[in-house]
């Protein structure tokens, strides 16, 4: 366990902090009834509209994650409380029947997960995102997913049900072909050969797989783009993309942090190729240009990734086609009281 590392909370009016050794801090789990499910997005950088998040927070602890400052709306930091403090809404598959039984739904895809990961280690135990896929198979609703959990490959029952009909995608995030680094950067996510074998597992049953090369971290992981898509499509993948690495608010701290931490002779390069990519910042906010970059670096990555990936077959995402969502029949239909 890391010791307590958390940046000031914007949200809040005061901060603590240590004096001396700050102590590591356990795990503490939150159980709450959540009063929705299924999140309506709006931005224009994203892929899909709808999206579930069982859990708030996530044990991974990736350096690089972008949802880390949601959890100040909690009241918690967005350094290690986001990895450490994780609440769990217990009601998630409940309340996605509900909505999933409103005669306003129209059955557009929903995305596992947008602002955690679905199938961190809690999943294990609590099985939300498996009992959620269960409702989907029963609405015959689509899913995309997109984890860095080999505890996916659990699930490839009803992955693989719900790929027959053409309503499931999963992509796997794998930014990292060597461990050494991914165990630096991503300190409790599954190893990148242990994502690969869960990509195996998944395209073998039948449900289409991709991989996602993300967050590209130039001069950290950009060099091993090649390898990264060559074994992704050794184990059956047939899709691809990419996003560069993304610091708003307080993961920039964070990210820094971590990275002069592990890797301190390359720390300040990368951070410099960053801002050459980002008009001398280490961040562009704006909706089209926050997820991907500029300059001859940038342009010379996205060149490789895109020879790469032309070279193997690997295509972009697919777009949803026409949805497979269907209810399923109400047996209280047939005791209507007019009936």
């Amino acid at each position: 366990m890391r010791p307590v590392d958390n940046p000031p909370n914007p949200w809040l009016s005061s901060h603590v902090e240590w004096l001396g050794e700050p102590p590591e801090q356990p795990l503490e789990v939150y159980e709450e009834d959540a009063g929705s499910i299924v999140s309506e997005n709006d931005s224009p950088d994203l892929p899909f509209r709808w999206s579930l998040n069982p859990y708030r927070g996530c044990f991974h602890g990736c350096a690089y994650c972008y949802a880390r400052p949601t959890h100040q709306y909690l009241g918690f930091g967005a350094g290690t409380d986001w990895e450490r403090r994780i609440v769990v809404k217990r009601n998630a598959p409940e309340l996605l029947r509900q909505h999933l039984g409103k005669p306003s739904w129209r059955g557009e895809l929903v995305a596992f997960s947008g602002v955690t990961d679905c199938y961190q280690p809690l999943e294990a135990s609590y099985r939300l995102t498996r009992r959620c896929l269960e409702v989907c198979r029963e609405f015959r609703q689509p899913v995309g997913i997109i984890t860095k959990g080999a505890l996916v490959e659990r699930d490839v029952d009803v992955l693989a049900d719900l790929a027959r009909i053409g309503a499931a995608t999963v992509f796997v995030s794998v930014p990292f072909a060597d461990a050494a680094e991914s165990r630096a950067i991503e300190p409790f996510v599954a190893l990148p050969e242990r994502r690969f074998q869960a990509l195996r597992t998944l395209s073998d049953a039948g449900v289409p797989t991709g991989v996602s090369v993300s967050p590209l971290i130039p001069g950290l992981n950009d060099h091993e783009v090649p390898e990264i898509l060559e074994r992704a499509r050794a184990a059956g993948a047939k899709h691809a993309f990419h996003v560069l690495l993304r610091l708003p608010a307080e993961v920039e701290d964070v990210f820094a942090s971590r990275l002069r931490a592990a890797f301190p002779l390359r720390a300040e390069k990368v951070l410099s190729l960053l801002r050459s990519m980002h008009g001398g910042r280490l961040k562009d906010p704006r909706f089209h240009e926050r997820m991907r970059g500029r300059g001859p670096r940038y342009e010379l990555i996205a060149q490789l990734f895109s020879t790469v990936a032309k070279r193997l077959g690997l295509l972009p995402p697919p777009h949803p086609g026409p949805t497979s969502f269907r209810r399923p029949f109400q047996q209280q239909a047939l005791f209507r009281d007019d009936a």
